[in-house]
């Protein structure tokens, strides 16, 4: 039996999020079936991330056991030959030890999260970044970004549906950068951290968003993550917006 890790993209648009559910098409679902094709025994799969319906990944990594021997390159191109047409798409594949587990040895998650500051529709990005029609103030974000990052309590931006045994976390990088397109501007905010609570990082942008549009001051991030109270934190940015972007380990098995 030979263990094998992958990295996933997915448009989450058509999905319930990563877990399988009764009744609603999920990621997990459509790579499960997948892999059953090839060998029809197959157990499942463990992620490295359960991302919500409709959020996207452009790095999502998985590790599963197959009995026969596959070599990472067919076995790349034989999952990715079933999950057509579906908007799923292996883009790396390497075996591993058989104790390497996509979620419990990871060192870090990165995502991002894309915000389009434009008066007419979306059409070709649509579903992929949150359209807001006012401009923000980038310096007011990031002044207020300043006080997330490090080693907090962020009781006030987690789900309170959250089953994390702590809202202790450490928060590596809370970045936002800024580009012109050809008919407005996109802010993309990445943030870097070990792991992050349920929603952590919708509540994180979406109340950074509301520093932008002057509906909070800089200061209020601070005021909200002291007071560890859901009801405190900012509106929750929509899931359309959010990619999970990278999963880091050490060592790094796509190095090989």
């Amino acid at each position: 039996m030979s263990r094998f890790a992958l990295v996933l993209e997915y448009n989450g648009s058509d999905y319930c999020g990563w877990q399988r559910q009764k009744l609603q098409p999920s990621v997990q679902e459509a790579i499960e079936n997948a892999i059953c094709k090839l060998e029809p025994d197959f157990s499942h799969v463990n992620a490295a991330g359960r991302t919500d319906t409709g959020v996207h990944a452009m790095g999502q990594v998985i590790h599963f056991d197959m009995n026969k021997d596959w070599s990472s390159q067919t076995l790349l191109k034989a999952i990715n030959s079933q999950l057509r047409p579906a908007k799923i798409a292996v883009l790396k594949s390497t075996k591993v030890d058989s104790d390497f587990h996509a979620r419990f040895s990871a060192i870090k998650r990165t995502y991002l999260y894309k915000v389009i500051i434009r008066s007419s529709p979306l059409v070709f990005k649509r579903g992929l970044a949150w359209q807001i029609y006012k401009d923000l103030d980038m310096d007011a974000m990031t002044q207020g970004a300043s006080f997330l990052v490090g080693h907090h309590d962020f009781t006030s931006f987690r789900s309170t549906h959250c089953q994390a045994l702590s809202p202790v976390k450490t928060l590596d990088k809370l970045q936002i950068q800024d580009e012109l397109l050809s008919s407005g501007k996109q802010y993309n905010f990445t943030l870097e951290a070990p792991s992050f609570l349920h929603k952590q990082v919708r509540s994180m942008v979406g109340t950074l968003v509301s520093v932008g549009l002057g509906n909070l001051a800089p200061r209020n991030i601070k005021q909200i993550l002291v007071a560890k109270d859901r009801s405190k934190c900012g509106p929750l940015a929509p899931p359309h917006g959010l990619y999970l972007k990278e999963v880091c380990y050490n060592p790094d098995p796509f190095a090989k």
